[in-house]
């Protein structure tokens, strides 16, 4: 499983579709939403259907076989 580390610069946390489309997995903010609503998308191991849900340091989110891990 491909692994991607994102480091949160200067903020608390980002937006799941915004972390999404940052990291190249969504090409953009539509995309980013339907697989969200899709229920394809993992926050710590358990299906994501907030569009918005803030990501923190520490959080994993898996998406097929991306998986994209939080860092301060």
């Amino acid at each position: 499983m491909p692994r991607i580390e994102f480091t949160l610069q200067g903020t608390e946390y980002i937006e799941l579709i915004r972390l999404l489309k940052f990291v190249g997995i969504a090409e953009n903010g539509g995309q980013a939403q339907e697989m969200v609503t899709r229920g394809i998308v993992l926050h710590n191991g358990v299906i994501e259907l907030r569009k918005r849900a803030k990501l923190r340091a520490g959080d994993v989110v898996c998406v097929g076989q991306n998986e994209i891990c939080i860092k301060a």
